[in-house]
């Protein structure tokens, strides 16, 4: 844990701009809306709320951007977590069209933050997906296709195996799929200028003011720490952190952590030989490697996961093989920082937005797809609190599953379905 800010320490936190400290709660506060959580959905929500009248207190356990929020790749997909040609299968053309429309919506959103707000986050466009398996390489071709005749989305490519390589200098891709219109960015720097919006825009926020209860009462009262907040709504924006705070949703998603490590300094030169522009590169594993270039020339790489509460002894060499498998040129490197961070998966990998009764609105499980998704849920709960739900009620429509064996016996399971996978991955 850095002494400096209080994030844990990272390339992000070296890195962050614009750090304030918010004060701990204490007393009795009376609000509208009580966001429970300072990532993605609830700084989104709180801003958004804030933005359309209502009086908002915000309450963070640890730091504003504190969870994956702050330390996730930094990569902006376009489209939800589902692939189109999935979607469709599950829902037909037109509910896959209003998906992926939702998830352009979300990308705008990004944009136009980060230029109302001044948020310096290093936003960068383009994103190329990496084909690791032979079987893989219609898919590019035809994501494509589909996407320009079905979608009205013309921009990505298709690349074979040289085309490919000519942007990321890796052999393990056979081809390739480029967005240009996908996103990159410094996600804590993100979401401390989405802290700093909110606040000026009234909402109060409270950080080291961990969420202990609630009750289901219309209006509810938050207990946090030494205080309390009664506000007509709530909603919960803890995704990952959620823990056993509300035992309703808690079987619907999977928590799971996932590490990243950042090299030394490449410089400019080395930097481009490895990956050609500033874009942000995934492969089609199900066991996702994620990297990019920073600012300073190095590389940010996520690779590996484990299910359990804690991280490796080791982060950065538990990592580092992940990228030398892709990057044997790097042995000579180092590893200058090393860190880990919970998300959650949902079942079908799709978003898992709600309300409970009385006046409990969530959002979570975003499945890795959380900077553009996390934030556009956040969004429709602003809408639906207001009273405009259609936006909300198509995510909250969508299929959720509970894992088997709720959220006792979900981990077990996990790692059998993940060893399966990571077997797939590699035939």
């Amino acid at each position: 844990m850095s002494e400096m800010t209080g994030y844990p320490d990272s390339f992000y936190a070296a890195t962050a701009v614009g750090v304030r400290d918010y004060p701990v709660l204490d007393g009795e506060r009376q609000a509208d809306v009580c966001v429970i959580g300072g990532g993605f959905t609830g700084l989104s929500a709180a801003l958004n709320l804030a933005e359309r009248g209502l009086d908002v207190v915000l309450l963070e356990a640890e730091r504003v951007g504190f969870g994956a929020s702050g330390r996730c790749g930094g990569l902006v997909g376009s489209g939800q977590r589902q692939e189109v040609l999935d979607a469709e299968k599950m829902f037909g053309l037109e509910r896959s069209q209003e998906l992926w429309g939702f998830a352009e919506a979300a990308k705008q959103e990004i944009r136009e933050r980060v230029e109302k707000h001044d948020i310096a986050c290093d936003l960068h466009r383009g994103q190329l997906v990496g084909v690791h398996k032979k079987r893989y390489l219609g898919w590019a071709r035809e994501t494509v296709d589909v996407l320009a005749e079905r979608y009205d989305y013309p921009f990505c490519a298709a690349l074979d195996r040289e085309e490919t390589h000519a942007r990321v200098a890796t052999s393990t891709f056979l081809g390739g799929l480029y967005d240009p219109e996908a996103l990159t960015m410094h996600p804590l720097n993100y979401s401390l200028g989405l802290a700093r919006a909110a606040a000026e825009a009234g909402v109060r926020i409270y950080e080291n003011s961990r969420v202990s209860r609630y009750s289901h009462t219309d209006p509810a009262i938050v207990e946090a720490g030494g205080g309390s907040v009664t506000a007509a709504f709530v909603v919960l924006a803890c995704n990952g952190y959620l823990g056993d705070l509300e035992p309703r949703v808690a079987g619907k998603i999977m928590p799971i952590n996932n590490f990243m490590i950042a090299t030394e300094p490449l410089g400019e030169a080395r930097a481009n030989e490895l990956i050609n522009g500033r874009f942000g590169v995934h492969d089609t594993r199900f066991v996702v490697n994620y990297f990019r270039m920073s600012d300073d020339h190095r590389l940010l790489f996520g690779g590996g996961e484990n299910y359990r509460a804690g991280f490796p002894a080791d982060i950065k060499g538990f990592v580092r093989p992940y990228m030398l498998k892709l990057f044997p040129q790097l042995r000579d490197v180092a590893i200058e920082y090393g860190w880990g961070g919970t998300l959650s998966v949902t079942a079908n990998r799709l978003p898992h937005v709600g309300r409970l009764q009385p006046n409990v609105f969530y959002g979570q499980g975003y499945s890795g797809h959380g900077i553009s998704i996390a934030s556009f849920a956040g969004k429709v709960i602003a809408e639906a609190i207001t009273g405009t739900a259609g936006r909300f009620d198509v995510f909250a429509n969508l299929p959720t599953h509970t894992f088997p064996g709720g959220t006792l016996l979900r981990y077990p399971g996990m790692v059998l379905a993940m060893l399966y996978y990571t077997i797939k991955d590699r035939i």
